[in-house]
């Protein structure tokens, strides 16, 4: 046995050649990439990376030198209120938010726009939002909190957006929101911390975004034609959800 394996051995090293594995294209490209990443490595050295520092920019670098106007049109219904109003508006805007306003008698627009005492990056967009909201239909102190406080924001949407109605059922759905002398609507403001407006088929919420989820969820379900007695007991039992989680 042992002389048969001593001749299969001399064949192996006489008759036959040692057989190189080649790999394929994967192997190759490995290769490739790790002789790259050898050279790199070696010719240039590890430099720890720096943040980048910038230093915080003043109010007046923000706004630049350019100034920007805020158009906001006046349908023909609301004229009587803003010139009742003009001064309540007025004052806010121009005393506390730095800007200056004025009502475009061609063009039917109030315009809004930046100044030298403008100070607050944000303040045009408060403003903005504030005149949009008495626009809209909301009382002017209601619509003074968009500019006293930041996580107020306007929702508006139809009530044909959640249900396609027509005719009577469309009246009856805005009656049922309403309710019977706006109790339904006062109900819903109460106990969802909102403000609503109902213009026609449009219905504007004002608020923070979860008490606005909350009307707006109310509000649809009146819309489908759920009892208003169900939908007070969803919503009492929500909001006194969200006040125990706060």
């Amino acid at each position: 046995m042992e002389d048969v394996m001593e001749t299969s051995n001399t064949r192996s090293e006489d008759g036959f050649t040692q057989v190189i594995r080649r790999g394929g294209r994967r192997a190759k490209k490995r290769q490739a990439g790790e002789s790259g990443d050898e050279g790199h490595m070696d010719t240039v050295g590890a430099q720890p990376s720096k943040r980048p520092v910038f230093p915080p920019l003043s109010g007046d670098g923000l706004l630049g030198e350019k100034e920007e106007t805020r158009k906001i049109t006046v349908p023909a219904n609301r004229y009587t209120p803003l010139k009742e109003n003009w001064m309540k508006i007025f004052t806010p805007v121009v005393e506390h938010l730095g800007l200056q306003i004025r009502f475009n008698l061609k063009s039917r627009n109030i315009e809004i726009r930046t100044c030298k005492e403008t100070k607050d990056v944000s303040a045009l967009t408060k403003a903005a939002d504030f005149v949009k909201a008495f626009i809209l239909g909301f009382q002017v102190e209601d619509a003074l909190a968009l500019i006293r406080l930041d996580d107020l924001f306007l929702e508006s949407f139809e009530i044909t957006d959640v249900k396609p109605l027509k005719g009577d059922h469309l009246s009856r759905a805005v009656g049922r929101i309403a309710g019977k002398g706006g109790k339904t609507k006062f109900t819903i403001e109460n106990v969802t911390r909102t403000r609503i407006v109902l213009a026609d088929v449009k219905v504007h919420i004002l608020g923070s975004f979860q008490n606005i989820k909350m009307a707006r969820t109310a509000i649809c379900n009146l819309i489908l034609g759920n009892p208003p007695s169900k939908v007070y007991g969803n919503i009492r039992a929500v909001a006194s959800r969200a006040a125990d989680r706060f």
